[in-house]
């Protein structure tokens, strides 16, 4: 398979963790690399579903290794529960995950902070789910942030601690929220060290080794391309850098050593959260809601949902240096008789056809598009290529040609077995 990156291509939720799953097949290694347990990704095997928040999807495959890499914030109190709840399925964890000793940590202060922050600004809020993730890597940036490295060394755990939450306590004082307890955060999180020391590693040279095995390795991206820090739709973003650079950094592998990019999008467009959605629909929403479709893995909230955007999905190939295209939900579209894709944006009487940095001009935008007919049939027995609907596969080579990328995967379902290699 070689060293790939998996990258979310839209909003985020395009249903990387099947796909991941089902490359992870083929590596021996697979590396989460940045965010924290804001993102969710659901696998389901044999019937069971298994949501992952930190854990890598490779966890679901015997005999692989897997890392959470120096990029991620973590919150360990909440990674002891999903390691738990992975062992009462029957999931093998030890001698297969570990943890990078300078992944930084996330608290309790840092998620309150997030929801005060959010409720401050109104009608103005972001849509964060709350989890602390930005005020941590808040902490990373302003380099006042607690590693894993710092949690499993007692005293100096100890000390930092009491310093961060006095500190806190002074800045939720300001806002009118309850202090923080500094026992009761300790002893959870001494608790969650010591349950986690085993898995703690230098995650770099582990990953350096296996480079110089010669194994295959699959670094899978949380969230999507337009929620990256820089090249999102920003304020509406997560606060790590969700493109395939992003890997590279949050992994410590270098750019020379990755030879492939897929990226994964839906066949049509959701997102969760505040923010600009160009395409969006309420019609489209509305069937897919009813259908039990796109409720999200992590915070069970409703996504929006609209057409594909071409637009934006190749403005996401040309950032992420996408190769291959995994096309997914496919079979979410089967019983329209028009299926519509956005193919350039309008504005003030100019047509855009690419994305526009202005979040203003961006949110202004009225889609154009073009109109293919649907299939009308159910494509969630289908196994190979040639067993799709003609209008099925003349609708995902349009989506490859505007998005300029070659179609690899198209999935019509959530099981392994529902995964067309084109």
């Amino acid at each position: 398979m070689a060293n790939t990156i998996l990258v979310g291509a839209q909003w985020g939720d395009e249903g990387k963790g099947k796909i991941i799953d089902v490359l992870t097949e083929r590596a021996d290694v697979v590396v989460r690399s940045q965010g924290g347990n804001n993102a969710g990704h659901t696998v389901f095997i044999k019937g069971q579903k298994y949501v992952l928040h930190l854990v890598p999807s490779g966890i679901l495959r015997k005999r692989k290794v897997c890392v959470i890499g120096n990029g991620v914030v973590v919150d360990p109190v909440s990674l002891v529960e999903e390691i738990k709840g992975l062992r009462k399925l029957g999931v093998h964890i030890d001698g297969n995950l570990f943890l990078s000793e300078t992944a930084h940590l996330v608290f309790p202060y840092h998620r309150e902070l997030d929801a005060q922050r959010e409720t401050l600004k109104g009608k103005h809020k972001i849509g964060t789910t709350k989890r602390g993730i930005g005020p941590a890597y808040g902490d990373k940036a302003a380099r006042t942030g607690m590693r894993v490295i710092d949690l499993i060394q007692p005293e100096r755990f100890k000390a930092r601690l009491q310093e961060k939450i006095k500190e806190n306590n002074e800045i939720l004082k300001a806002f009118g929220a309850k202090p923080l307890s500094f026992s009761r955060v300790h002893e959870e999180y001494r608790t969650a060290g010591d349950y986690l020391k085993p898995f703690v590693t230098n995650t770099v040279t582990l990953l350096h080794k296996a480079l110089r095995r010669g194994d295959n390795i699959l670094l899978e991206g949380a969230q999507g391309t337009f929620l990256d820090i820089d090249h999102g739709t920003y304020p509406f973003v997560t606060s790590s850098n969700t493109t395939a650079g992003g890997a590279c950094t949050g992994s410590g592998i270098p750019p020379h050593r990755v030879d492939r990019v897929v990226g994964v999008m839906k066949a049509y467009t959701t997102r969760v959260g505040e923010g600009p959605l160009p395409t969006e629909n309420a019609e489209i929403a509305d069937m897919l809601h009813a259908m039990g479709r796109e409720f999200g893995a992590t915070t069970g909230r409703a996504r929006r949902c609209g057409w594909f955007d071409s637009v934006a999905t190749r403005h996401a190939c040309m950032v992420n240096g996408i190769d291959d295209l995994a096309i997914t939900n496919i079979d979410g579209l089967d019983t329209l008789d028009t299926i519509k894709v956005c193919v350039g944006y309008r504005q003030g009487g100019r047509t855009y056809d690419f994305v526009p940095n202005d979040i203003e001009v961006l949110s202004a935008c009225e889609p154009v598009y073009a109109e293919f007919p649907g299939w009308h049939t159910p494509t969630d027995k289908a196994r190979k290529w040639k067993d799709l609907p003609v209008r099925a596969r003349n609708y995902l080579k349009a989506l490859a040609e505007l998005t300029a990328a070659n179609l690899a995967i198209a999935s019509v379902g959530p099981g392994r077995e529902q995964t067309i290699f084109v």
